[in-house]
């Protein structure tokens, strides 16, 4: 099994920082298409769909050279992230269902990099200095603002209000949980066991489409329906959503998983600067208090 030692400097290179900017606007465009159209688990399979089709010049011509010289750990690798990623999509449309958007995103994003920075300390032996902890809390408390920063809490006094906001919480750091966990596992199957992130993410979305096909012949009529009104933002997310991970995951081979998935949140900030409808109706106090505070922790990233 070929191996290489995970990158340990102190600041991240321009170049990963420059790949992760460009990953955090098209993930920024993708959600805003993808909050106006309300899609739900038909609107993931048709992504998956779009993906499979787009996408398979480049996947499958990437494949064919490398997965012949792949064992057991890489497939594991490759399975295990593409069933973290569906759970993952369950997961935050259940806590749409359930909760308000402006408190499950702005929690589930705010909570990943906290746990992807501490887990890739850990588990993949990644240094952590004073900028890597400011960057990450600056950038946790940008994401928080930009949500709408106290007003939050405000909703806590009204019963069914606070009921919402509990279940916010709840599928909201399960969701992070999840982002942080296929994040660090990706860090570890691109770093160390070399597999390409094109690879990853393409035969990753190909494993998920049988596990939703069921499903979706069960509701045929309505996704059907769905088909006709939401294929153009599905289409778009095809492009832009792999383009975006993949970016972070070249990324990742750059520089130290810990700097990377934090400084991914940025993406909330050209969110709040492209789409103020993303996370509802924030405050534009706090917006702009929240994209300050998330390019102070950016810069903290990369100066390490």
């Amino acid at each position: 099994m070929r191996r290489r030692t995970g990158t340990h400097n102190a600041a991240m290179p321009w170049q990963a920082f420059a790949l992760v900017l460009l990953a955090a606007l098209a993930h920024a465009v993708w959600n805003i298409g993808a909050k106006k159209a309300g899609g739900g688990t038909h609107f993931v399979l048709m992504g998956a769909l779009f993906v499979g089709v787009l996408w398979a010049p480049l996947g499958l011509w990437l494949a064919v050279h490398e997965v012949p010289q792949w064992g057991t750990t890489q497939w594991a690798a490759v399975l295990a992230s593409a069933l973290l990623h569906l759970i993952y999509y369950n997961t935050l449309l259940r806590g749409y269902r359930e909760a308000d958007l402006t408190v499950v995103y702005p929690v589930a994003r705010g909570s990943a990099p906290l746990l992807s920075s501490a887990a890739a300390v850990l588990l993949l032996g990644e240094s952590a200095g004073w900028g890597l902890a400011a960057g990450v809390v600056m950038m946790a408390l940008g994401v928080f603002l930009i949500a709408g920063g106290p007003a939050l809490w405000h909703r806590a006094h009204d019963p069914a209000q606070r009921a919402r906001l509990r279940a916010g919480l709840l599928w909201g750091a399960l969701t992070g949980a999840l982002i942080a966990s296929y994040t660090v596992l990706d860090g570890f199957a691109v770093k160390l066991l070399l597999v390409s992130p094109i690879v990853l993410d393409y035969l990753g979305n190909l494993l998920r489409i049988p596990l939703m096909l069921p499903a979706a012949w069960r509701e045929r009529a309505t996704a059907a329906r769905d088909w006709r009104m939401q294929w153009k933002v599905a289409l778009l997310g095809a492009v832009l959503g792999p383009l975006a991970y993949v970016l972070v995951l070249y990324a990742m081979r750059l520089a130290p998983l810990s700097h990377v998935a934090p400084a991914r949140e940025v993406s909330m900030l050209f969110a709040a600067l492209l789409g103020g409808h993303l996370l509802g109706e924030a405050d534009r106090g706090a917006r702009l208090l929240g994209a300050l505070a998330m390019a102070a922790g950016v810069v903290m990233l990369v100066l390490g």
